[in-house]
């Protein structure tokens, strides 16, 4: 039976003004990009206080998956939320964000849980991990919130998408992409895959990747597979030039077959960039460096992609 509720209470001081804290909090398809568990997330429905939405984020070593229901009130600096289909060993989790100004400039962050687990025995995880995924979210929201640090990250963060449109159905160009664990076979710039698949829809991929000038790195992503419509994903083991890359595969049908596309977001590390380019490079040179090469990548994988699907729309699949 589900263990006894817990409550628990995290904040952080952050020198930023109340109104821009919250509308970070609001925006909750930005949260892969502002807080490192969460891989993405999707809105069910969406009103001007209401919402509902399905999250995807890590908890521990696992990808784990909920419906949440969420309450905003701008006017109180609030956001309340409740998940209404969770996943064990979570039996219940809501809480609160609430923002509070301070000094002119200084906000108050509180973040509430509370939560029973499926049983005792899982109460201990459960509770470690809302501790240090709250800690990791407040740690995010503040480096971000503060001064320089969302300007910095977007002068440092390139967003753009490649599409190929395909004679082809959806479906077809949806299982290439999803089966990844054939990518060593099916594509030229992809030495070795690590699949793991822990639940439908869920899938730990890492590959090593052979580059133009012939060396290889090691990338590992979480991935969410919406079947026919939407691969999501988020690196957790990045190239050196980089801090930040996720994305997602849409498939989106029309009159000519289906347009598919890839799309990248990814944020450089100002750290490596002399280590990766040399002393005379730039971050728009950086940038310009990994737009490169992940678009040559999604390119040449649509490519492969499309004469998978005209191959078997040839053969007389519908």
């Amino acid at each position: 039976m589900p263990s006894e509720l817990r409550t628990t209470e995290h904040e952080i001081k952050i020198a930023a003004p109340a109104e821009s804290v919250y509308r970070l909090l609001a925006h909750a398809e930005n949260w892969p990009r502002l807080f490192p568990p969460n891989i993405y997330v999707d809105h069910v429905e969406r009103g001007e206080r209401e919402e509902r939405i399905r999250v995807w984020a890590t908890a521990g070593d696992t990808v784990k998956n909920w419906t949440s229901h969420r309450t905003l009130d701008p006017r109180a600096l609030r956001i309340t939320f409740r998940q209404e289909v969770s996943t064990p060993p979570v039996a219940a989790m809501g809480g609160t964000w609430q923002i509070e100004a301070l000094d002119p400039g200084e906000t108050l962050v509180r973040l509430g849980h509370d939560f029973r687990a499926t049983d005792d025995e899982r109460l201990a995880w459960l509770e470690e991990v809302v501790d240090r995924n709250s800690r990791s979210e407040l740690d995010s929201l503040k480096a971000l919130a503060e001064p320089g640090g969302k300007a910095a990250a977007d002068e440092l963060t390139c967003s753009f998408e490649d599409t190929v449109q395909i004679k082809g159905a959806a479906e077809d160009v949806y299982d290439f992409i999803w089966e990844a664990g054939l990518w060593s076979e099916r594509l030229p710039h992809v030495v070795t895959v690590r699949l793991d698949e822990p639940a439908p829809g869920i899938q730990t991929l890492e590959m090593d990747t052979l580059s133009k000038d012939g060396s290889t790195h090691t990338t590992r992503s979480h991935r969410v597979g919406l079947p026919g419509h939407r691969i999501a994903y988020k690196q957790t083991t990045l190239p050196a030039l980089i801090t930040l890359h996720t994305g997602y595969w849409t498939f989106t049908p029309n009159e000519d077959g289906v347009a598919a596309s890839s799309q990248h977001t990814f944020t450089v590390d100002t750290d490596n960039i002399t280590k990766v380019l040399g002393a005379d490079a730039t971050a728009r040179d950086a940038i310009a460096h990994v737009r490169t090469a992940l678009s040559t990548n999604s390119m040449a994988t649509l490519g492969i992609a499309k004469t998978y699907a005209e191959g078997l729309a040839g053969d007389g699949r519908p």
